[in-house]
């Protein structure tokens, strides 16, 4: 499949793109999205894509990430997984994302009261791990419990977030991106989402 990336100018710089994100994202939980999802806006973006950003979220019915972030046909590039946890398809699709379409920003974006979080915490406290491929995301969550460790009740809440930035370092190895992140066109970010407030906090 051969692509032509789009000009680097056309998409902005990552900076220019993660505002993009949080500005859709207070236009979200203000009640005033500007973009709904409607046919005429997918006509308008089928003769081509320049999206100015690739969202690693979790599966999560609750968290549509372009509803959350206020985005329209064409904006950005989302991956989804169960507790974002990152495979080949997943390095992959970002791989493409930087290389062939030239996005300025990777966002990591994990959400409070995260399933397969909690199911790794519980297995991990049980000793009973689930059957099937199940198994696959919560050994890869593990290392993120094992860090903050098993104690106390906001155990998933510490370990979510570890493991949002295990994912950003992770993410941040991709081919290319590092060379990308070091002459400035790319940035890597991670974020929280509540599923509450609907608000996204951006981590350091």
């Amino acid at each position: 499949m051969t692509v032509i990336p789009p000009s680097p100018s056309a998409l902005g710089t990552p900076d220019e793109a993660l505002a993009e994100l949080i500005a859709g994202n207070k236009r979200f939980v203000t009640g005033r999205p500007e973009h709904g999802h409607h046919l005429s806006a997918a006509a308008t973006a089928s003769g081509g894509q320049q999206p100015h950003a690739v969202v690693l979220g979790c599966i999560d019915s609750r968290v549509p990430l372009e509803a959350i972030f206020d985005q329209t046909f064409g904006s950005i590039c989302v991956v989804r997984s169960g507790g974002h946890v990152v495979d080949r398809a997943v390095l992959g699709s970002v791989d493409f994302a930087v290389g062939a379409l030239s996005v300025p920003l990777i966002m990591v974006l994990g959400h409070v009261r995260c399933g397969a979080v909690s199911a790794t915490v519980g297995a991990l406290r049980s000793g009973a791990y689930p059957d099937g491929d199940v198994r696959y995301l919560v050994d890869e969550i593990a290392p993120a419990v094992r860090e903050v460790g098993l104690d106390g009740p906001d155990a998933a809440e510490r370990a979510m977030r570890a493991h949002v930035g295990r994912t950003v370092r992770r993410i941040g190895g991709v081919s290319g991106v590092p060379e990308a992140v070091a002459a400035g066109r790319v940035s890597v970010v991670g974020a929280v989402y509540d599923l509450d407030t609907g608000v996204v906090e951006l981590q350091q």
